[in-house]
């Protein structure tokens, strides 16, 4: 799945929707209509889903998914990732998203996007 193979009322819908973040220090609400006319984002696929996410396209390669967490009714998403575009300290480089699929669509969209400092698990943890 591509941005450009999606309807203007797909696109729409993606605009309309607000999201939080916090990076870099900087954060609070931002909107998915200035992510689209200020960046160049793309859908990235977790298990098979299709995922927009608020970084750029370029970033893909240097993203993993430490962990992907879909709720039982599948209409959302939370993400671990280390994204290292930036910095190859994977303790500096980890991101937690959470994403909701947008109605009548089978996508995810991010609606939180932060910072996370990457915590291995726990040996006590399951």
């Amino acid at each position: 799945m591509k941005l450009v193979e999606l309807s203007q009322g797909t696109l729409e819908k993606i605009k309309s929707v607000r999201w939080d973040r916090t990076i870099e220090k900087h954060e609070g609400p931002e909107d998915w209509a200035m992510v689209l006319r200020c960046s160049e984002p793309e859908f990235i696929m977790v298990e098979g889903k299709p995922v927009l996410l608020p970084v750029e396209k370029s970033h893909h390669a240097n993203i993993t998914i430490l962990r992907a967490i879909f709720s039982i009714d599948g209409k959302s998403l939370t993400l671990f990732l280390k994204d290292t575009t930036f910095d190859d300290d994977p303790f500096f480089s980890g991101f937690i998203a959470v994403c909701d699929r947008v109605v009548e669509e089978n996508f995810f969209l991010a609606i939180l996007y932060h910072e996370w400092f990457v915590i291995e698990r726990s040996p006590v943890l399951e």
